[in-house]
């Protein structure tokens, strides 16, 4: 009887440390359990942050355009709250003898511009090199095509070439194709106003422009008629060139509008680029 009851009693004690046990392990696998899924939240939370971080825009770069060229009048017309009381300024025929100069007060004093070019004014390692330097102090390089022909002059063939060859002159000298094209003269055709358009660039004339016209072949008098013509208004797209006088006169002209409350657009906001 003694004997029995010892069994039963050892097999009683058996018993309750496999439940122990078997309740343990059910403890760990839990935990583990627990873990696993607050390990795979943390994957989860992590991936979305990672995503959230490669859909944010990279800082200077502009997702939308704020302008674009109106081709009724060439002026620069704000897209959506861009600001209306702008200016936009070109040098066009560079880079001849000032465009460095020029490009040095605009940069001294924060003016985005676009410098028009012409090939022959690129035949050399010295003036490709000025153009570069013109690029990598952050302006816009147009097209005013290689030899400032009047297209309306030309052959189409010979427009092609005129606008293509300079394209790719620009782009070996700065790694970037022109974005805007001019004519030289403002003179365009119907064949020019297609290939520029087949090659993804913006059309561009201006709204006013004086520094070729003998009676402001002067820095003083260009100054005054650039900031006080009645053609000064919201938008208007300033056509200087690479001229003594206007190198002379470009400090006095940026100062003259922006005394009269006009920014200056930057091309690199301009629809198409």
């Amino acid at each position: 009887m003694v004997l029995v009851t010892a069994l039963l009693l050892l097999a009683a004690c058996g018993n309750d440390d496999e439940a122990v046990t078997n309740k343990e392990e059910k403890t760990v696998e839990e935990q583990v359990a627990t873990e696993g899924k607050k390990a795979g939240k943390d994957e989860e939370v992590i991936e979305t942050k990672e995503e959230e971080v490669e859909e944010e825009p990279k800082e200077g770069v502009t997702s939308e355009p704020q302008y674009r060229i109106n081709p009724a009048n060439w002026s620069v017309q704000p897209i959506a709250d861009a600001a209306e009381k702008v200016v936009l300024v070109t040098i066009d025929d560079a880079p001849d003898k000032h465009s460095i100069e020029m490009a040095e007060t605009l940069k001294s004093k924060e003016i985005p511009a676009i410098f028009f070019v012409n090939g022959h004014f690129l035949d050399t390692d010295e003036e490709k090199q000025q153009l570069k330097e013109i690029y990598d102090m952050g302006f816009v390089i147009g097209n005013h095509t290689y030899s400032h022909e009047n297209l309306k002059n030309l052959s189409e063939q010979q427009q092609q070439q005129e606008i293509l060859e300079i394209n790719k002159v620009v782009e070996e000298i700065t790694g970037e194709k022109p974005k805007f094209f001019r004519a030289p003269f403002g003179s365009n055709t119907d064949f020019s106003k297609q290939l520029v358009e087949d090659q993804q660039m913006v059309l561009m004339n201006w709204t006013y422009g004086y520094d070729w016209e003998k009676d402001y072949q002067d820095a003083a008098a260009l100054t005054e008629i650039m900031v006080n013509t009645e053609y000064l208004n919201n938008g208007a797209n300033l056509l200087m060139h690479d001229r003594d006088w206007t190198a002379e006169a470009l400090p006095g002209i940026i100062r003259g509008l922006q005394d009269k409350g006009y920014g200056f657009v930057d091309p690199k906001t301009i629809e198409g680029m």
